[in-house]
This record gives C-alpha cells, sequence and structure tokens, in this order.
C-alpha cells in the first residue's frame, strides 16, 4: 500500500508540473521547428537532433537508421529546451504537430521493424507523439508510429544494427504466434505456427514485446525460447544473428542472401555473392518458385515454398530467365 501511495503522489506532483498542457507542446514544436514539410527534425540536445526523413539530411550525419529512416545529426543551432523521452509513468498522449494536439491512445503497438503502432485517432503526419509534459513517447510518421523504445535503441548505441533469429512474430486470438521463417538458414529448429511462451524466462504477451527482445539482443547472444507446439511445450535454442531487412528496407529473406528489393520488385541492391549467377541491379522480379509475383509480401508468401533451392524468374529488356538460389 505504501508503495502504491508513493506512486500516486509522484504521478499527481508530475502531472501539476506540466500545467501547461498541450498547447505548452504545439509552442514547443513550433519554437523549435521539429516539424519540417515532411521531416521531423527534433532537438535532443544542444548540439544534436534526431531527424525522420526518406531523404538524407544535409547536414553532418552521426549516424544513420535505413530500416526506421533514421537520423541522428549535428545542429547548426542550439535549442534552450531539447526533447527528452518519456520515463515517467503517463496518463496520456496526443500527436501534436504546429497546430493541434489530438488525444488518444496507442491502438496496436509496434511489432518489430515491418509493423510500425497505431492511433486510436486520426492523426496529422508527421507529428510527435508526446505527453502532456511534452516528453517523447514516439514520431508519428506517414508508415506508422515509431515508438520510444526503437528511439532510444537507436540514440544510445554507437553502431546500428538489429539482431536476428530467423523468424518473424503476430499477435492472433491472444497468443504470440511464429508467422514466418527464414527458409534459407537451416539452423532454425523454430517452424511457422509454433506458439511463444516466454524468452530467456520472461513472459511473452504480445509479439511487440517479443520482438523487441530479439531485435535489440547482442549479434552472437544465445536466447532460449519456451514455445508450444501442437500439444507439446518445448525449450528452444536461438543465437542471434544480424538482421538485413525490414521497415524501409525490403524484408523477404533473400536480403540474408545479399538481394534488395525496391516497391516496383526491381533490384534495388545485390552484394558480390550473386555475380556468378548474372543477376543485375535493375532486373525485375516476375515469379518466385512457379508463382507471379507483384510485391514484396508476394515473396514473403512464395518463399515458404523453398526446398532445396528458391526459383526466381526475372525480366531484363524483354529477356527472362530463372536463377536458383540455395
Amino acid at each position: 500500500m505504501l508503495r502504491v501511495f508513493f506512486a500516486l503522489n509522484f504521478l499527481i506532483l508530475n502531472l501539476l508540473a506540466c500545467k501547461g498542457g498541450y498547447q505548452t507542446c504545439i509552442q514547443k514544436v513550433q519554437d523549435s521547428n521539429s516539424i519540417q514539410r515532411q521531416t521531423i527534425q527534433i532537438p535532443i540536445s544542444k548540439k544534436q537532433k534526431l531527424i525522420y526523413s526518406n531523404i538524407a539530411p544535409d547536414a553532418k550525419i552521426i549516424k544513420h537508421d535505413p530500416f526506421l529512416n533514421l537520423y541522428l545529426i549535428e545542429a547548426n543551432k542550439s535549442f534552450k529546451y531539447p526533447f527528452r523521452t518519456n520515463y515517467k509513468l503517463s496518463l496520456g498522449h496526443a500527436a501534436v504537430d504546429n497546430t493541434m494536439a489530438i488525444e488518444g491512445k496507442f491502438k496496436r503497438k509496434q511489432i518489430g521493424l515491418n509493423r510500425l503502432a497505431n492511433f486510436t485517432e486520426v492523426v496529422n503526419t508527421p507529428a510527435l507523439l508526446l505527453n502532456s509534459c511534452c516528453a517523447l513517447e514516439g514520431l508519428v510518421t506517414p508508415k506508422g508510429i515509431i515508438q520510444k523504445e526503437y528511439i532510444d535503441n537507436f540514440l544510445k548505441n554507437k553502431k546500428v544494427a538489429y539482431g536476428d533469429i530467423g523468424i518473424r512474430a503476430d499477435d492472433k486470438n491472444d497468443k504470440v504466434i511464429i508467422s514466418r521463417i527464414n527458409p534459407f538458414d537451416n539452423s532454425i529448429k523454430l517452424k511457422k505456427g509454433d506458439i511463444v511462451l516466454a524468452i530467456d524466462s520472461k513472459e511473452v504477451k504480445d509479439a511487440s514485446f517479443l520482438m523487441c527482445e530479439i531485435l535489440f539482443s547482442d549479434i552472437g547472444k544465445k536466447h532460449k525460447l519456451k514455445i508450444k507446439r501442437d500439444k507439446k511445450i518445448l525449450t528452444i535454442e536461438a543465437i542471434t544473428k544480424k538482421r538485413f531487412g525490414g521497415g524501409a528496407i525490403s524484408d523477404t529473406f533473400l536480403e540474408t542472401k545479399g538481394l534488395y528489393f525496391a516497391n516496383d520488385l526491381t533490384i534495388l541492391k545485390i552484394s558480390k555473392n550473386f555475380k556468378s549467377y548474372g543477376i543485375k541491379v535493375g532486373d525485375k522480379l516476375l515469379q518466385v518458385n512457379g508463382k507471379k509475383v507483384s510485391s514484396t509480401f508476394d515473396i514473403r508468401k512464395n518463399i515458404d515454398d523453398f526446398k532445396s533451392h528458391a526459383s526466381l524468374l526475372f525480366v531484363r529488356d524483354d529477356f527472362q530467365f530463372f536463377v536458383n538460389i540455395n
């Protein structure tokens, strides 16, 4: 009871310290010039800014997250009251831009790099997700909300890298289900359809938590996952490897092989490993394992048919050719 009493008093004091409410936050967004066209440019210290942009900013870039289009840059001008990530208990938050604050709640939390969070209310984009003390809860982008956990992870680590154990997960009927498995990694003992109950003795209540535990773990770290498969409860070990796709980067598992696609399925980037395959940047993918594809979603769906190799049909200048990838 005593802990609850102190927690409530702390919350009340915290709320009273934010007398201006969201009107103050609107003014702070305006004064800091944080919303500029389709970019977010937040001062996080007197010398640095956090940027969300689809295009590289014209500034000295300290580091870049290509998955979430985040940049940390050196600021030309200092701002007296930088934005801070919210670490305190908060009763609510709002999407704030230069003109208004729209209060609401998370309708769905961010699940890894591919499914950003969304809001209960229709909001303008871009915007900042703030609590009434103007502390940062997330970035509201046209693709969804990047939650503060991902922002903190980006800011605190010198190098941008995410962990991967070769799975993707979703919430289904109050269960966390493995929805995809990397078909090119024979070391993965998990299977599509497995229900994840715990990771490293921590209960897994949702896919958002599970993917954070994996993505933010160090390369080489061993995880123990408690899963339910059919009627059996199993403990399976998985080793964290480097994540290659997701978010603004195509995520078909072919990225682990060094093959990256644009939205129209032309090859955007290719590793040196593919020189012997005769594939070039600009070649367009037409089929995967004999099935027509028109989006990276189609690739993900059909790559599951992988047996000993994946059969890819490309076209280049009206010439079609097959490539088999082991």
